[in-house]
C-alpha cells in the first residue's frame, strides 16, 4: 500500500494564513448547519400541511414519525454546534507568532570626512583658591586707651528662701452648723417573697410546615410538546401533611392555607425551554418562565392560596418542539420548596409547665 499524497499549497500557508483558513471552514460548516435546519423546519411543514399547495394533510402516525426525525437531526446540531463553538474559541485565542527576522538592508552612504566646527563651550567654574602664607612675628603692646562707659545695670537676682514659719496663733470661735449631706445608697433588698399562683396557660402556636425535594443524579428528561415533569428523589424532607407519590412528581398538600413555593432547574446544556408550576392540573402563569432565549438555569417563586389536598409538579415544556433536558448532576439539578405561611389547618402542640413535669396538650 502507498503513503498518502497530498497536493502542494503555493504559496505556502503561514501560521496566521491557517488560523484564517480554520476560522473560514468553521463559518463554512455553520452555514451548512443553518440549511439542514431550514430543511428540517420545512420538512415540518410539509407534513403539518402549512405549505402552500399541499390539499393532503399527514396521519398522526406519520407526524410522530418525522417529529422524532427531526429531533434526532436538531440534538445532532446541537451536538457539532457545541465542536465548532470550541474549535472557533480555540482558534480565537491561538497566538500569531512574528515571522523570522529579514535580511539586513545595504549600508548607507558615508559621510563627509570632517563636520563643521562646533560652537565655543562655556566658561568653566573658578579654581580653588591658593594656600595662605605663614604669619609674621607679633608686634610691641600699643599704650592703654582711655576708660570706657559705664555698663548698663544688671538684672535683680532670684528671691532668697522663706524663712521659717511662726508660732500657731490661738483657736477662733466655732462656726455656724453647715447645711445636712446628701442622703446615702440605699440598703440592701430585703429576702425574696414566696412565688404567686401559675399563669393561664398560652396561646397554641401556628401549624406551619414546610418540604423540600430535589435531583441531584443527573437525570434526563424527555420533555413533551404538554410539558414533562420532573422527578425530585433525593434529598426529601416531607412532614407529615405533604405528601409524594410514587413516582416523586407530584406532591400533595394535606392542609388547606397559603404557600409559599420556589423552585430551580439546572441543566447541562442551555436549551430553547420553559418551567412552570402545575397545580391542581392547572399550569400556574405566575410561576411559568417562558422560552424566549436559550438558557441552562431556571427559577421562580409564588405565594399561593390552596384548597386541602392540592396537587403540585414542577414542570419543563419546549418552545416548540420535544427535546431532552439533561439535569446537572452532583448538584441541585433540580428542587422543590413548599412552605405554608398561615396559621389554617391543624394546630401543632403547645408545652406548659406544670407541677410535676410537661404537660403537652391540643387546642
Amino acid at each position: 500500500m502507498s503513503l498518502p499524497t497530498f497536493p502542494q499549497i503555493n504559496p505556502p500557508l503561514s501560521r496566521e494564513g491557517s488560523l484564517n483558513e480554520i476560522i473560514s471552514s468553521i463559518a463554512a460548516e455553520e452555514l451548512s448547519l443553518s440549511h439542514i435546519l431550514n430543511a428540517e423546519g420545512e420538512k415540518l411543514q410539509y407534513v403539518l400541511g402549512t405549505l402552500p399547495g399541499l390539499e393532503e394533510t399527514a396521519a398522526l402516525e406519520e407526524v410522530m414519525q418525522v417529529n422524532r426525525s427531526v429531533q434526532d437531526t436538531v440534538s445532532d446540531v446541537m451536538e457539532q454546534q457545541a465542536l465548532l463553538t470550541a474549535k472557533l474559541s480555540a482558534a480565537m485565542k491561538a497566538p500569531v507568532l512574528p515571522g523570522p527576522a529579514g535580511p539586513a538592508g545595504p549600508a548607507g552612504a558615508e559621510g563627509p570626512a570632517e563636520g563643521p566646527t562646533g560652537p565655543t563651550g562655556s566658561t568653566g567654574p573658578t579654581g580653588a583658591e591658593g594656600p595662605v602664607g605663614a604669619m609674621g612675628p607679633t608686634g610691641p603692646a600699643g599704650p592703654q586707651g582711655p576708660q570706657g562707659v559705664t555698663g548698663a545695670t544688671g538684672d535683680p537676682g532670684a528671691p532668697g528662701e522663706t524663712g521659717p514659719a511662726g508660732p500657731t496663733g490661738p483657736t477662733g470661735p466655732d462656726g455656724a452648723a453647715g447645711p445636712a449631706g446628701a442622703a446615702g445608697p440605699a440598703g440592701a433588698a430585703g429576702a425574696a417573697g414566696a412565688a404567686g399562683p401559675a399563669g393561664p396557660t398560652g396561646a397554641i402556636g401556628p401549624g406551619l410546615s414546610a418540604a423540600f425535594a430535589a435531583n441531584t443524579q443527573g437525570s434526563t428528561v424527555s420533555v413533551a410538546l404538554g410539558g414533562t415533569p420532573i422527578p425530585l428523589p433525593n434529598a426529601q424532607v416531607l412532614p407529615a401533611d405533604i405528601t409524594a407519590n410514587a413516582a416523586n412528581t407530584v406532591f400533595t398538600v394535606a392542609n388547606a392555607g397559603t404557600y409559599q413555593i420556589s423552585y430551580h432547574v439546572n441543566t447541562t446544556l442551555a436549551l430553547m425551554m420553559g418551567t412552570r408550576l402545575v397545580i391542581n392540573g392547572v399550569n400556574n402563569t405566575a410561576s411559568t418562565l417562558a422560552p424566549v432565549l436559550l438558557s441552562s438555569s431556571f427559577e421562580n417563586q409564588i405565594t399561593v392560596t390552596l384548597a386541602a389536598n392540592s396537587t403540585i409538579s414542577l414542570q419543563m415544556y419546549p418552545a416548540t418542539l420535544a427535546g431532552s433536558a439533561v439535569l446537572v448532576g452532583n448538584g441541585a439539578g433540580a428542587s422543590l420548596t413548599i412552605i405554608r405561611l398561615d396559621e389554617s389547618g391543624p394546630a401543632i402542640r403547645s408545652e406548659h409547665e406544670v407541677e410535676g413535669g410537661w404537660d403537652f396538650e391540643e387546642e
